[in-house]
């Protein structure tokens, strides 16, 4: 569902995520995201591309590469990194400790999760989409 729609999700079943530094909020019901073969499924790079928010991918999301980097600033419940993620986030700019790919850390469970697209990650144009950008950041 995306943060234009109004449906009502029970509470107890509602996944809210909030993409930095736009802002944009994205709501669905746990469990019920479509799967279209971004990164694993319910990753945040999977909850991106369905819903029209732009989270670069240059390996289309099968953890070869680091252009899905980004910080997890609230995690209601993701999955551990894996060998693969990590040894790949080793080649990361600017690692920090709450550094993940967006293709493979997955929403585990309901609740409220903001991340955030590191300023020198966020591409203008990829893959025929632009990002759009609040005004001074």
């Amino acid at each position: 569902m995306s943060d234009t729609e109004t449906k009502a999700i029970p509470a107890d079943k509602l996944v809210r995520v909030t993409f930095q530094p736009e802002g944009r909020v994205v709501e669905f019901e746990y469990g019920t995201m479509p799967y279209d073969h971004h990164g694993k499924p319910m990753s945040f790079l999977d909850v991106a591309e369905n819903n029209d928010i732009f989270l670069d991918h240059a390996c289309g999301g099968v953890c070869a590469c680091t252009t899905c980097h980004l910080w997890v600033i609230q995690d209601g419940g993701i999955s551990e990194a894996d060998d693969d993620e990590i040894d790949r986030l080793d080649m990361a700019a600017d690692q920090q400790l709450n550094s993940r790919l967006g293709c493979q850390a997955v929403i585990t469970k309901p609740g409220n999760y903001v991340v955030e697209i590191p300023k020198w990650n966020r591409n203008y144009t990829s893959e025929g989409k632009p990002l759009t950008l609040a005004e001074g950041k």
